[in-house]
This record gives structure tokens, sequence and C-alpha cells, in this order.
């Protein structure tokens, strides 16, 4: 990923899309990983000077990071990155578990074989970085096991909803408020929700993805709560 610093060579007119997804990429990394801080206010003349291009591509990103819910334009205020609440994060997965219920109910109906091999592997590679202590799983990897899961499933307007939708949000709560002991127990989870989906048991599958995203939520709503009274104290 090119880092927020380095400006980005301003392209042709029809390259104005793919450079405004290029900062819509990089802008919404930074607020997932807390580099723009939630409730941290945004200048959209300092972003475009960041980047060293025009406001105009630098507003449409912006634009479209505020249907992803990363950030929020308040009246008089202007924009902001999104705050994190206890409140959103259980609004958050309480439907993303009943999305992705279903999703893996699907999945488990309609997997095909190529998929299936894929979401072995990437379970294999998840206990293998993690016996290595390596980071991938709690930066990337449970969010691919997912998405293959959503995937596998066939529906487009969930696909659409999840992927397209509340996964940049979930994302930005998961990144920055996952707690270290959680990935040992969550790569257990996923591999009894591979076997479910490998035995073509749909009502099992089911029901440990929901199990699984309701320890997750949790972990998630601890450590929001740890880390809203740490920046209490501190204020």
């Amino acid at each position: 990923m090119q880092s927020l610093k380095t400006p980005i060579e301003n392209p042709s007119s029809d390259k104005n899309q793919t450079l405004v997804e290029q900062i819509l990429v990089q802008i919404q990394e930074s607020i997932i990983r807390g580099e723009l801080r939630p409730g941290s206010k945004i200048n959209e003349q300092a972003l475009a000077e960041k980047y060293g291009i025009s406001r105009g591509p630098t507003r449409e990103a912006l634009q479209q990071l505020e249907r992803q819910r990363l950030v929020v334009r308040i009246p008089h205020v202007g924009a902001r990155v999104a705050t994190l609440t206890v409140e959103e994060l259980n609004d958050l997965y309480e439907l993303r578990s009943t999305l992705e219920g279903m999703a893996c109910e699907l999945a488990a109906k309609r997997i095909s074989e190529q998929q299936l091999e894929q979401l072995w592997a990437l379970l294999e590679k998840q206990e293998a970085d993690l016996a290595r202590g390596d980071s991938y799983f709690q930066q990337d990897g449970d969010v691919d096991f997912h998405y293959q899961i959503i995937q596998a499933s066939g529906n487009r307007h969930l696909q659409e909803t999840l992927i397209g939708g509340l996964y940049h949000l979930l994302r930005m709560y998961r990144y920055q408020c996952t707690s270290s002991s959680r990935p040992v127990r969550a790569i257990a989870e996923h591999r009894r929700i591979v076997e479910a989906i490998a035995a073509g048991d749909a009502e099992l599958a089911g029901l440990l993805m929901r199990r699984h995203i309701e320890q997750g939520r949790q972990n998630t709503q601890q450590r929001l709560q740890q880390l809203t009274a740490q920046q209490s104290a501190v204020n």
C-alpha cells in the first residue's frame, strides 16, 4: 500500500476514477488502522495537499467513505472520522450475525470443490501463521476467511450488503478493538465451521457462525470499553 504521505501522480482525466479509488483505499485503511483517529475532524484541503492532488477527487472519496459509514458529516461542524461506540458495535454485529449465518448455510449447500479447497488452504495458513506469531490473522486473515464463505454463498445481495457495506466499518472495530487472545479461539471456531460446511450441514454451519460472531462481539465490546475508559482517564 502506498504511504499516505506520498503524493499521487496526477493522471489524465480519463483516469480520474482510478485516482478516486486510490485515494479512497488509502484514507479507508488509515481510518481502519486508527491513523486517522475516531472522531477526529477531516480537513479536505489538508488531505488534498498530502496527496498532491486537487480537492475534487478527495471530495469524491470522502463521499464514498460516508456511504461506508467510516466518515460522518455533522451540520455546521463538517466531516469527522466515525466514532467507535458500544451501541453501534452491537447494532452492527446483530445484523452481521443474521446475514453471515445465512451466508454460511448457503455456502454449505452451494460451495464448489475449488472454493472448499481454497477455504481449507486459508484455514491451514491461519493456523501456521498463528503458530509463528504472525500478525496476518489479527490484521486481515479473519476478514479473508469470512469473505470466502460469503462468496461461496452464491448470493449477490448478501455479498454486496456484507462486503460492500458492513465490512468496512466492521474492520475498523476489529482492527482497533481485538485483544491478542482472541485469534487462538477464533481459528479453532473457524475449523469447526469449515468442517460443517464440508459435511454439507447447513444448519450446524449457520449455528456455529452465529456463535462465532457473538464471541467476537463480546470480545470486541470488552476491548472497546477498556479503551474508552483509558481515554476518559487521560482526558
